[in-house]
């Protein structure tokens, strides 16, 4: 049966928003609601146009007889910057605190709004690079793995600090705490990571960096490169103690005082990284 416009633009935007980075023809579109592939091809143009003004991705249109459409998830600027400072406004709560001056992130990293928010802005700053695989640690960084392999159509691999039968045989490396400069391990099975994967490494909290540092440790040791290392929150460490480098923060904790029980958070360089714009 012949479908109506407004009914397709409805149903292939929906299409579209729960396969994002699928190719999809326009046969395929057009068998499914017995239209003109010129007519798919104008929907196409109105849906591609409403994408960008809204920020919600880009719509890539494909020429020729293997192409079609795919959709890449994004965020706007504004968006974006919302977020992160009302991310920053709800942790910097003096009940957020904890000791050793980590912050409380659980229940709002429980929160699909939020999760929904953190994959689209990770998944923004990585456009256009090629992703095989999500790396996180078990288990804070779970959640928001999740929603990055989601919104980037890539797996996502779990790092333990302790074996389990389930996974099989499994590579471990030892690594430097950074906050505690002790000796730890982690592990990754063999058969979850293929090797030459270009892997992103995304986690909920980074103080010392040392568990960062053996997620790209463990990278090395499966033949892979790292492709970029993106946490939610960066914490407080003295000036050259920080075991990396190179990343990025949605949010930066950037005054303790615990003797106060005070905290400040505000934007980390994620929006200067992505954006070009200046957060001080």
């Amino acid at each position: 049966m012949k479908v109506r416009r407004s009914d397709r633009l409805i149903d292939m935007t929906s299409y579209f928003l729960n396969n994002p980075h699928k190719l999809v023809s326009l046969t395929y579109f057009a068998k499914r609601y017995e239209s003109a592939k010129s007519s798919i091809s104008e929907d196409l143009a109105i849906i591609k146009r409403t994408f960008n003004v809204r920020g919600i991705g880009v719509l890539e249109t494909i020429p020729g007889a293997a192409g079609g459409a795919r959709f890449i998830p994004s965020i706007g600027e504004e968006e974006a910057e919302r977020f992160i400072w009302e991310m920053a406004a709800e942790l910097s709560q003096e009940n957020r605190l904890l000791p050793g001056g980590y912050v409380y992130l659980s229940d709002l990293l429980g929160k699909p709004e939020v999760l929904r928010h953190v994959g689209r802005l990770i998944a923004r700053q990585y456009m256009g690079r090629q992703v095989d695989a999500i790396m996180t640690v078990a288990t804070k960084g779970v959640p928001i793995a999740q929603s990055v392999a989601y919104y980037m159509n890539a797996p996502f691999v779990i790092v333990r600090r302790d074996s389990k039968i389930t996974e099989g045989s499994t590579v471990s490396v030892n690594y430097v705490s950074g906050s505690s400069q002790r000796i730890e391990k982690m592990e990754l099975s063999k058969r979850s990571l293929r090797r030459g994967s270009h892997v992103l490494v995304v986690d909920d909290f980074m103080k010392g960096g040392g568990t960062i540092n053996g997620m790209k440790s463990m990278i090395e040791e499966f033949d892979s490169e790292l492709v970029g290392v993106t946490v939610f929150a960066e914490g407080v460490v003295d000036e050259g103690s920080r075991l990396i480098e190179d990343y990025t923060s949605l949010l930066k904790v950037d005054n303790v005082n615990t003797l106060n029980k005070t905290i400040h958070v505000s934007a980390g360089n994620y929006l200067a990284k992505v954006f070009g714009k200046r957060t001080e």
